[in-house]
């Protein structure tokens, strides 16, 4: 049975479910947990069919991640074009046209990939950036980890509750990251090697120590004061890798990977539906490729971490 009929058989089991005329279901949520999909996502389909009347929009309407549609207005790369014949580069720019723009403003990464594509992003030796503010000193100091709850909704199917734990790199940016089902500590751990695994053979980078919150998942709490019974902890003490805690309550203190949240959620989470995990794992492994080595970075001065690991000093 192909996906469009199933939906159109669903619907009729739903109308009748209403009617009080089933004889299979007695609540839509038992209908939704025996059909394997989200009530939520369910009822958005149901509505779209119920306005247009098609087998067709039944089916997932997968929006898809902002990152591969993303193209500024035509009219706003002219002006950033003009001004970057006359000189400016691209956090003047973002100024000038802020001015007249407002908040629709590209930003300065924007820009970047505006003068990119038109061959104007190679700077004049005077208006190169010649420091970079920046703690960490190379590639493998300091690791941020942390763990992400996905709101409900994100995949057609319904699962309990889905995660994303994150490795960011504090120097060079490089990240990778993994879909999870709980966070219980030995699936942070298992996840967090296969992190560590990737961005070692990928991008040849090894881990000095890493930063966490006082989750109990990361060996805090309860298993603190028995840190070798702790799989993420034990993990750790294996590899020689030194452990570091944030402040309590204060996020930032990892702010890089608060912030890889934070540009993960507007470029594929937000407004994307996928159909599975499954389906979901796969769009999350094209996006890091896209963030490890096409986007440029604002806090490496435009350059794409790719581009910005062959310069940087390693541990070794």
């Amino acid at each position: 049975m192909t996906l469009a009929r199933k939906m159109l058989s669903c619907v009729k089991e739903y109308e009748l479910i209403k009617q009080g005329k089933s004889t299979r279901f007695i609540t839509v949520q038992d209908f939704c947990k025996y059909n394997g999909f989200s009530r939520q996502n369910f009822l958005k389909a149901y509505r779209r069919y119920q306005n247009e009347g098609t087998s067709e929009s039944l089916l997932p309407q997968k929006r898809g991640p902002k990152y591969k549609t993303r193209r500024t207005d035509i009219s706003i790369e002219n002006k950033v074009i003009a001004l970057r014949r006359k000189g400016n580069n691209r956090y003047e720019i973002n100024v000038i046209l802020k001015q007249e723009l407002k908040e629709f403003a590209p930003s300065p990464s924007c820009i970047y990939n505006i003068c990119k594509r038109y061959g104007l992003n190679k700077l004049k030796k005077q208006q190169k950036q010649v420091r970079r503010k920046i703690i960490m000193e190379r590639a493998g100091e300091l690791a941020h980890i942390d763990c992400h709850h996905l709101s409900k909704g994100i995949t057609i199917k319904d699962y309990p509750k889905l995660y994303l734990v994150a490795v960011v790199d504090g120097y060079s940016r490089i990240a990778w990251a993994e879909v999870i089902e709980d966070i219980k500590s030995v699936t942070v751990m298992f996840s967090v090697l296969r992190c560590f695994n990737m961005i070692s053979n990928r991008y040849k980078i090894q881990f000095e120590a890493v930063m966490t919150d006082n989750g109990a998942e990361f060996g805090s709490g309860k298993e603190a004061n028995n840190k070798m019974d702790n799989p993420f902890e034990r993990m750790l003490y294996e590899m020689g890798i030194k452990h570091k805690y944030t402040r309590p309550y204060r996020p930032q203190t990892n702010g890089k990977v608060e912030r890889f949240w934070k540009t993960l959620n507007e470029d594929m989470l937000e407004d994307a539906c996928y159909e599975n995990i499954e389906d979901l794992r796969n769009e999350l492994l094209e996006y890091l490729i896209y963030y490890n080595e096409h986007r440029p970075h604002q806090g490496l001065e435009g350059k794409m971490p790719i581009d910005f690991i062959p310069e940087c000093n390693r541990i070794t």
